[in-house]
This record gives structure tokens, C-alpha cells and sequence, in this order.
């Protein structure tokens, strides 16, 4: 279906660009739509994922061409905002690196491509191995996750067409049937907005789960930066309920990271703040909770 012509679009090249961006703004609301039927199994992907990760595991994104820049796109996010590990993420791109940028030819049918760069990366079962191809028939990335699996990873197939081979060689398959494209077979487009989404929801909802989250909060951001500073004296002082002088003493002493310092404006000893942390499973909740009831 991604490959179809639409034949409500052949006289796309006719119309004024109003009418033009119309329908590509429709078909993009579409696409984000058609991820609606998944949710039962998103929610089933990130409560094994979740597991995983908690022993140690990688988040690993698998693809080629528009699929795998989405992906790296998202993985790329994690650190800054979650402070989840880069080395704790990793891809298995067609065509390698230089295909981030440019076009590599032939690389999404490099099958032993796919299964050296699995071995290579020391992929097991602990990783989490996320596949993407908008036709769900790319060869790479399902000669990617049919070796992952075999060495024992979770596996999941994330496609855009019903009955495509990546998703029934995954452990987890998730359908987003976004249908044919305004230009035809120009999976960046819906497919391509689709797959962003999906991986949004995937990656933030793994992060919330983990602890990285607290009352909607980024608690584990990097605060790099002089705005992101001031946004984290600002969380401290809403958690923590304390003026900004304060707040900020709290992070200095915690080497601006967040939920430490919250636990010391608290109340908490800096270099106790980070053991009970690690006592809650880094749960920023059941930390402030503890403080609370003086255990």
C-alpha cells in the first residue's frame, strides 16, 4: 500500500500550493491516526522492552534509508533529555554510517551486512532491538532482526503494510497501515511520520517507566546549558517546594543533577542522596516518599 499510487493525487502537480499543502497536512494527520489500532501492542513492547533495560540492556534501532535517520533521531534525543547512556544506544544501518546523510546503493539488500554489524555490536538478550521499514520487506533490516532474535534479544518489527515479513520474523510486530502516500512510494512522508511517533511514544514511555520522569518532568535532563540551568532550579523548586537560593545550592551540591538535589533540599545528606536513590531503583517518587516517612 506505501508504494501505491493514490489517485487522488495525480493532479497534485496542478493545484496551487494551498490546495497542495492541504492535502499533505490531511494525509499527515492521517498517518499519526493510523496509530491508533497499535496501542494495545506499543503498551505490550514497552513493558518487555522495560525489562530488559532495568538488566543492563541496549536500546538498539534497525534499518535502512528514511527508517533508520528517524531512528537515530530519537536514540540521539535520549541522552540530553533522559541522560540515558550513549553507549547504552546503538543502530544497525544500511549501508553504515555514510548513509545518515547520503544515499548508499544497494544497501538496504545487504543481508550479510545486516547479520555482521548484529555480531559485531555483541547484540544479546538483554537488548532491545527495534526494526523499522515502512514496506516491512527491507532486507537488511529484517536479515537484522531475525539474527538479533536468534541471539536472544527482544525483537520488534514496526512496518506500515499488513502481512509484511519483518513483523512475523520479530517477536513483537506493530502494524501503523498508513496507506499510500500523496507522492507515490515517498515513505518519508506518512509512513515516515508515522514511524516518528511511534518511536516517540516507544522511547518516552520506556524512560517514564525507568524513572527518568517525575510529574511530567525531565528529572534526569543534562542541564548543559544556562537555560536548561534555570530549568532545573526551577524543578527543584516546585518538587522540592523551596525558594531558588536554595535550589540551587541543592543542585550545586549535586553536581546539577536534579533528583539528588531535590532530595537534598529536602532534607537529605549530598553524598547520601545518590545511594537512596539507587535503594528506589532511581524512582524519584518513592525517594521523596522515604525522606517523607523517615525511613
Amino acid at each position: 500500500m506505501t508504494e501505491q499510487a493514490d489517485p487522488r493525487y495525480r493532479a497534485l502537480d496542478l493545484w496551487d500550493s494551498e490546495t497542495a499543502l492541504r492535502a499533505i497536512w490531511e494525509s499527515q494527520i492521517a498517518a499519526v491516526a493510523a496509530i491508533g489500532p497499535a496501542l494495545p501492542v506499543l503498551a505490550e513492547v514497552v513493558e518487555a522492552a522495560v525489562l530488559r533495560l532495568r538488566a543492563g540492556g541496549r536500546l538498539v534501532y534497525a534499518g535502512a534509508g528514511t527508517s533508520i535517520r528517524i531512528a537515530v533521531q530519537d536514540g540521539t534525543e535520549l541522552g540530553p533529555t533522559f541522560n540515558w547512556p550513549e553507549a547504552r544506544t546503538h543502530y544497525l544501518i544500511a549501508g553504515g554510517p555514510a548513509a545518515l546523510s547520503r544515499g548508499i546503493e544497494g544497501a538496504e539488500d545487504d543481508t550479510d551486512a545486516a547479520r555482521a554489524q548484529v555480531a559485531q555490536a555483541g547484540i544479546g538478550a538483554q537488548d532491545v532491538v527495534l526494526g523499522l521499514a515502512a514496506s516491512g520487506r527491507t532486507p537488511f533490516t529484517i536479515a537484522a532482526l531475525k539474527a538479533a532474535r536468534e541471539r536472544g534479544a527482544l525483537t520488534v518489527g514496526i512496518a506500515c503494510n499488513s502481512g509484511a515479513r519483518l513483523m512475523a520474523v520479530a517477536e513483537h510486530g506493530v502494524l501503523v497501515e498508513t496507506g499510500a502516500e500523496v507522492v507515490a512510494g515517498s515513505t518519508r512522508m506518512k509512513a515516515g511520520t508515522a514511524q516518528k511517533v511511534v518511536l516517540n511514544m516507544i522511547s518516552t514511555q520506556i524512560m517514564v517507566r525507568l524513572g527518568h520522569v517525575h510529574d511530567g518532568l525531565m528529572v534526569d535532563m543534562r542541564p548543559q546549558n544556562q537555560k536548561l540551568r534555570g530549568r532545573a532550579r526551577e524543578m527543584v523548586m516546585r518538587l522540592a517546594d523551596v525558594p531558588a537560593a536554595q535550589a540551587e545550592q541543592a543542585l550545586q551540591a549535586c553536581d546539577w543533577q536534579v533528583k539528588p538535589a531535590v532530595l537534598v533540599a529536602l532534607g537529605a545528606r549530598a553524598e547520601h542522596a545518590q545511594d537512596m536513590l539507587a535503594r528506589e531503583g532511581g524512582i524519584l517518587r518513592r525517594a521523596i516518599a522515604a525522606i517523607r516517612s523517615g525511613s
